[in-house]
């Protein structure tokens, strides 16, 4: 089984493992079928909120949690319009954005949701 096949798709868990014909995540509980995880990679890649809503570039986003950046902290409620989803993550970040009150910004698909 190659090493692609043992990360999770949800958190990228490298530590997958094989339980009958499912594959589990132990970092996360995600559970998912191998074959049907190739056919899914095959289509365009999928950028998932918090709540699993797929994102789309220039949508609304609200940030879930508060987030350190630098001497700020970006406040759990925050609103962020017209985000742009980054065909290659930067440092595990996904989406960059203008944060109102901060600038621009990158933040990861996890700790947005859509709003």
């Amino acid at each position: 089984m190659s090493t692609e096949e043992n990360t999770c798709p949800k958190c990228s868990s490298p530590y997958a493992y094989p339980d009958g014909h499912l594959m589990i995540c132990p970092e996360c509980g995600h559970e998912w079928s191998p074959e049907a995880a190739a056919d899914s990679s095959t289509e365009s890649s999928q950028f998932i909120d918090a709540n699993g809503v797929v994102l789309q570039n220039g949508d609304t986003v609200t940030v879930i949690k508060d987030l350190k950046a630098g001497k700020d902290t970006i406040k759990s409620g925050t609103k962020v319009k017209g985000i742009r989803l980054l065909d290659e993550p930067v440092n595990g970040h996904d989406i960059s954005c203008k944060v109102p009150g901060i600038g621009a910004m990158y933040l990861k698909c996890s700790v947005v949701k859509k709003a």
